[in-house]
């Protein structure tokens, strides 16, 4: 078990959170949830001991091991791939090195000799024998290819390390699991591995997230970061989301019904306090409101940006044809003689295991870079409007916000732009922010506004939900729902593809898998399994 004895977090002025109390127990998992800043990553550095609250005490049963998800992709470049892996057991991996430093000796020794047997007995303890197939294991079931096991963590590419250092997070049957924003540059399959995992976990899961799915499937409470505090809820996102919002509208509708008595009873106060004959009961409702008070309803971290895409002109029929185009990217080929036609009541989520390979077609079709060959055709009625999976080059420059707004906008007027960004959560003085300073979440709401205004019919999203708070993603996913245009866009969120996509295709190293269905129905159609089998033993041959 976990606790937190009255921990609270301030950065001079500012309070994160004060005096939480909360338990953690085995065989839960626990959701942290809050808006972006509140102090979700924050909260599970001081769990794990990285970070020094400003006053309170972290509790944890005795003998109970945390294991941690790194961040830091290039942490263990020198080291071997299924090394990286077992050192997520800190003791074990010592007892590891020394072992080996021992039996290394030239001169070993009786004491080398004593010492040796203690660390095997040790070693065995801890399931050391089977600690190097327990982390083929699990890299296997994260999709990480055997052939790479042995290789330096340096020769993977970025999203290889994501799974690996997760991999490192859960090896060895950890007490405490803490995990910040674990599906992070994970494919779906791996996704849904990770779900699996969780959902079958006997231990602690701390786990910070913006994964609908994931906090729905896995999650048992949610610990809510707002107001100042960490309230815990049991249940999953969907069961907090509905009950807080019940609780606040039942503090909301006691604070009328106290306010209305209030007003009732001053009325017969200021009446009937200089009466003589009324004096015992007017003295009587004076006292009475004196012991009324209006709950406190703090004002929530929690803002929704307004999203809404409205287009300039309908789409007409034909929006986009594309005939045998092939690409390679880094010499290796992302995708092989691609045709397809696009309608414009198309909403489709690409998938597929190769981000590559969804990036460079994005980028062909924007004219960003050049197919190796084959071709591609907009509609004459098509406006498109783009929010690539790297937008750093849009923030270069050392302007504020509402000029880097404004020249994307046909109304240059600064009270039109000022009133844009208040709708995207910039109000005030934030307007008059650096965009060269801005945070990741930040620099997406400015893409979505700048698309906002371009009155586009057809968007192109690459993973759009990167970096936003839930109530960000939530503002985009119900906007793209109601959208009239096309949309094409790559997503790993499962709950965002499912609620907006009417298409799937699917991107692999063997052809294009196209189908127009949901994308639950896309994982659970056989014909789909068949299919990709079929083109893989196609390929293989």
């Amino acid at each position: 078990m976990l606790k937190t004895n009255n921990i609270s977090l301030r950065y001079g002025k500012r309070v994160l959170f004060e005096d939480v109390n909360a338990k953690f127990s085995p065989g839960n998992c626990y959701g942290v949830i809050g808006a972006n800043g509140s102090g979700k990553s924050t909260l599970l550095k001081i769990m794990s001991g990285d970070l020094e609250p400003s006053s309170g005490t972290i509790s944890i049963a005795p003998g109970k091991r945390i294991a941690v998800l790194k961040q830091n992709q290039f942490e263990f470049d020198e080291f071997e791939v299924r090394k990286t892996v077992i050192m997520g057991h800190k003791k074990l991996f010592s007892i590891m090195v020394e072992k080996d430093a021992i039996y290394a000796k030239s001169d070993f020794s009786s004491e080398d000799g004593m010492k040796a047997s203690e660390l095997e007995d040790d070693f065995g303890e801890l399931n050391g024998w089977e600690s190097e197939s327990e982390a083929s294991t699990l890299l296997s079931c994260l999709g990480i290819a055997d052939e790479l096991h042995e290789k330096k963590m340096a020769e993977l590419s970025g999203n290889e390390k994501v799974k690996v250092l997760l991999a490192q997070a859960i090896f060895g049957n950890p007490d405490i699991l803490l995990l910040d924003e674990p599906t992070n540059h994970l494919d779906i399959q791996s996704i849904n591995w990770l779900e699996e995992f969780l959902i079958n976990f006997k231990n602690t899961v701390i786990v910070v997230s913006h994964d609908r799915h994931l906090l729905n499937n896995v999650c048992t409470h949610i610990a809510d970061i707002d107001y100042g505090k960490v309230s815990v809820y049991t249940g999953n996102y969907d069961f907090w989301l509905e009950s807080s919002q019940l609780a606040l509208q039942q503090t909301k509708n006691a604070n009328k019904k106290t306010e209305a008595k209030r007003k009732e009873l001053e009325a017969f106060v200021a009446r009937f306090g200089a009466n003589a004959s009324k004096a015992k009961q007017a003295t009587s409702r004076k006292k009475t409101l004196e012991k009324m008070v209006l709950e406190e309803i703090k004002p929530s971290s929690r803002k929704l940006p307004f999203i809404n895409f409205t287009p300039e002109k309908e789409l007409g029929n034909n929006v986009l044809s594309i005939t045998n185009i092939s690409k390679k990217v880094n010499d290796e080929e992302a995708f092989n003689d691609i045709t397809l036609t696009f309608d414009n009541d198309d909403k489709i989520a690409f998938v597929g295991t190769h981000d590559l390979a969804k990036t460079a077609l994005f980028e062909i079709l924007m004219d960003e870079i050049k197919a190796d060959s084959g071709d591609y055709t907009w509609g004459s009625s098509a406006i498109l409007s783009y929010l690539p999976k790297d937008n750093s080059a849009y923030f270069n420059e050392d302007v504020n916000l509402i000029d880097w707004l404004r020249q994307y906008s046909k109304e240059k007027d600064v009270t039109f732009i000022r009133g844009f960004l208040g709708k995207m959560l910039f109000s005030g003085e934030e307007a008059l922010k650096k965009v060269n300073v801005l945070s990741g979440g930040e620099k997406v709401r400015c893409m979505l506004a700048k698309m906002m205004l371009s009155g586009a019919n057809v968007l192109l999203l690459n993973e759009p939900t990167n970096h936003l708070d839930l109530e960000a993603i939530t503002s985009l996913n119900n906007a793209l729902v109601k959208f009239k245009g096309a949309v094409m866009f790559v997503s790993h969120d499962h709950q965002f593809m499912q609620t907006i996509a009417n298409r799937i295709i699917e991107i692999t190293p063997y052809g294009v898998i196209d189908k127009k269905m949901s994308f639950d129905e896309y994982l659970e159609n056989s014909d789909v399994k068949k299919l990709r089998e079929e083109m893989h033993e196609n390929i293989i041959v």
